[in-house]
C-alpha cells in the first residue's frame, strides 16, 4: 500500500457545522416568518449555480428571499446564515490540529460551498492554521459527489489517488473518490477517524493534548 502524503477534509459534518443546510434554513424561515415550501423550492433551484460559484450571495437573496420586500434587512438575513457556522461538537478540528502541528502531510478542505461562506468560515475557525489548500465547489466550479472535484482536487494538489485520503459524513460523497482509487473515510466520531486513519498509517497525539500539557505544567507551577 502507498504511503498516505495527502488528506482531503469535508468542512460541514467533518470539522464544523454545515454552513446552510436545512436545519438552518428552516431556523431561518421560522426566525422570519418566511413561508417553508416556497423558501426551499427556490433555494433548491438557485444551489446548483451558488454552490458553484456561478451566483453571489447577494444575488442567491435577492432570489431567495427580497424577491418581494421585507420588513427585515439583506444585512440581518447574512448575518443569521453565517452565525449558523460552529465548531462541530465531537468534530474533528482539533485531531485536525494536531495533524498540521506534524507538517507531514498535505491537508487541505474539499467542499461543497459557496464562496461568501467559505470566507467567512476559513476566516472565523482560522482553517489556514491547519489546512494549506480550499478546494471549494465555488472555486473549481463542481460540486460532490461529480468525481470532477475530487480529480481537479488532485491534479492541482499534484497527488496520487493511492497516497491520498477523502474524509466525508455522507457515504455519496466517498463513493466517487473511492473510484478514483482514494481511501475514503465515513466520518462518524472522532474515535473512529482516528482508528481507520491509523489503519492507514496515519498517527498524531490526543487530541488537546498539547493543550492539555501545558494546563498540567500550570498547575505544577502553582503548587
Amino acid at each position: 500500500m502507498a504511503e498516505v502524503t495527502a488528506i482531503f477534509w469535508d468542512i460541514g459534518g467533518v470539522l464544523l457545522t454545515n454552513g446552510w443546510d436545512r436545519n438552518s434554513r428552516r431556523a431561518a424561515v421560522e426566525k422570519f416568518g418566511l413561508d417553508w415550501e416556497e423558501f426551499e423550492d427556490r433555494h433548491e433551484l438557485l444551489l446548483d449555480k451558488f454552490e458553484k460559484g456561478e451566483m453571489s450571495l447577494g444575488e442567491y437573496l435577492k432570489r431567495l428571499v427580497f424577491h418581494k420586500e421585507r420588513t427585515f434587512s439583506e444585512q440581518e438575513f447574512r448575518d443569521f446564515m453565517f452565525a449558523q457556522s460552529k465548531e462541530l461538537k465531537g468534530g474533528a478540528l482539533g485531531f485536525l490540529g494536531e495533524l498540521a502541528s506534524q507538517k507531514k502531510y498535505f491537508l487541505a478542505a474539499l467542499s461543497n460551498e459557496s464562496a461568501e461562506i467559505t470566507d467567512y468560515r476559513i476566516d472565523k475557525f482560522h482553517l489556514r492554521d491547519y489546512l494549506e489548500a480550499f478546494f471549494s465547489s465555488c472555486f473549481l466550479g463542481v460540486r460532490k459527489p461529480h468525481v470532477e472535484i475530487y480529480r481537479r482536487a488532485l491534479s492541482i494538489s499534484h497527488r496520487r489517488p493511492e497516497e491520498s485520503v477523502m474524509v466525508d459524513d455522507r457515504a455519496l460523497n466517498l463513493e466517487c473518490a473511492k473510484e478514483l482509487g482514494m481511501h475514503t473515510i465515513q466520518f462518524k466520531k472522532l474515535d473512529q477517524l482516528r482508528d481507520a486513519l491509523e489503519n492507514l498509517g496515519v498517527r498524531a497525539g490526543q487530541v488537546g493534548g498539547a493543550r492539555h500539557e501545558r494546563e498540567a505544567h500550570k498547575l505544577q507551577e502553582a503548587r
